[in-house]
């Protein structure tokens, strides 16, 4: 049986590394199943809560030719984190006589397997959602304790070691200078200029 490798990794604590970890465990598993690898679809920094991963909309546009029969997982949770998209895209592979395999949830066409394959999907939207909601319940309170919540700094501002917004004298003079211009009712192109003939 000839067989892809779909590998995902979606936020900041990843790594390419983590693609590298699901490839091997998959090859490894393949290996002792007897199956052909042909092909590694990777998406890198894409969340499986949506559809919009190139890799993977190029997977399932390759189902179609036939070219191999099964889609080879490190998890479910890499194939997608929404219920809607999985039940969706399994059934595309289905219909191109795919099947999706998972190296760490051993399914079947069993009716255990149809309830365990449905409380795991569940349980990693569940996990994406809830990390989710507790990410930006921190960056409120962070924002509520006016402290730098990631990203670049505003304009007249630098981050100091405890994420505390620091003066940066020299962009402030700038953000006055903004300011007065804009309250003596000059226009953008007139306060462009004045910035940058101070550099």
């Amino acid at each position: 049986m000839n067989a892809v490798i779909y590998a995902r990794y979606s936020s900041d604590n990843q790594r390419e590394e983590s693609i590298d970890a699901q490839v091997r465990a998959i090859k490894d598993f393949a290996a002792r199943e007897g199956i052909n690898i042909i092909r590694i679809y990777a998406d890198e920094a894409k969340s499986a809560t949506t559809d919009q991963r190139p890799q993977f909309l190029d997977m399932m546009k390759d189902a179609e030719t036939g070219m191999f029969q099964a889609v080879i997982v490190h998890k479910l949770d890499r194939f997608s984190r929404d219920r809607f998209d999985s039940a969706y895209y399994k059934r595309h592979l289905k219909k191109c006589g795919v099947r999706l395999i998972s190296v760490l949830e051993n399914l079947d066409d069993s009716p255990e397997s149809i309830i365990l394959e449905s409380v795991l999907e569940g349980m990693a939207e569940y996990y994406s959602k809830n990390l989710s909601r507790e990410v930006m319940k921190g960056m409120k309170e962070t924002a509520y304790q006016c402290k730098h919540t990631g990203g670049i700094p505003p304009l007249g501002f630098d981050v100091g070691p405890d994420k505390s917004y620091v003066i940066n004298e020299w962009e402030a003079e700038a953000v006055r200078m903004i300011f007065e211009m804009f309250a003596d009712g000059k226009g953008y192109s007139a306060i462009i200029d004045a910035l940058n003939a101070k550099g």
